[in-house]
């Protein structure tokens, strides 16, 4: 796999990983969980794949460096949301199904994008 492609697959990737947080959300609401927690995790976890398609129309290479790192912390924070929504033992077992494959998906993006940030700086 050449990076273009790489390139492309890691987009379909983050924006199939949007979508999964939007359904996610969707359902939160029914079950009445603070809206400030269902509204930041909605954002930091659909920005994954925006800011990255971004990233890879970037300007030049300190644009890329840049907006990778954006990237980078918006994984980060999904992470930290879902781990609060977690930890805090607030979901009915149908959410809590729901959240395992978030969670593990959004530590691979955030371990991907890290990997990503690293090794863009060091070129």
């Amino acid at each position: 796999m050449d990076n273009r492609d790489f390139k492309l697959r890691l987009e379909k990737r983050t924006k199939a990983f949007a979508i999964a947080v939007v359904t996610f959300c969707i359902y939160l609401r029914k079950l009445n969980l603070p809206e400030a927690i269902i509204t930041q995790l909605l954002k930091a976890g659909t920005a994954i794949g925006s800011n990255y398609r971004e990233a890879n129309r970037a300007e030049s290479k300190n644009d890329f460096i840049h907006k990778i790192g954006i990237v980078e912390k918006e994984a980060s924070e999904t992470e930290y949301w879902l781990e609060v929504i977690d930890e805090s033992h607030i979901l009915d077992k149908n959410a809590s199904a729901q959240l395992i494959p978030l969670m593990k998906e959004s530590k691979e993006l955030l371990s991907l994008f890290t990997s990503i940030s690293k090794t863009s700086k060091k070129r």
